[in-house]
């Protein structure tokens, strides 16, 4: 694996750990597309850092379990922005 992407897996997987940020907040942020982010958190994180990516894991399973209410929170503010 070339380095740039090592450092770019451990700089993503760093981020996700202190904002708790979602895949797509994190592609947002480094340029690159979500299937890239979770690649590089799941398969390529685990080979270079593996207590990391168990950190990072357990992240993006908090954020999967509560995107249902982001989710109603968007939802409840767009219908409620169009009624005014």
């Amino acid at each position: 694996m070339k380095d740039y992407i090592e450092e770019r897996a451990l700089e993503i997987a760093k981020y996700i750990i202190d904002e708790e940020a979602t895949v797509r907040q994190t592609a947002n942020i480094f340029g690159v597309s979500k299937s890239t982010v979770h690649k590089d958190v799941t398969e390529r994180l685990p080979k270079i850092n593996p207590l990391i990516s168990k950190q990072v894991k357990s992240v993006l399973e908090k954020n999967k379990a509560e995107r249902h209410i982001r989710g109603g929170k968007a939802t409840k503010i767009k219908y409620s922005s169009m009624n005014k």
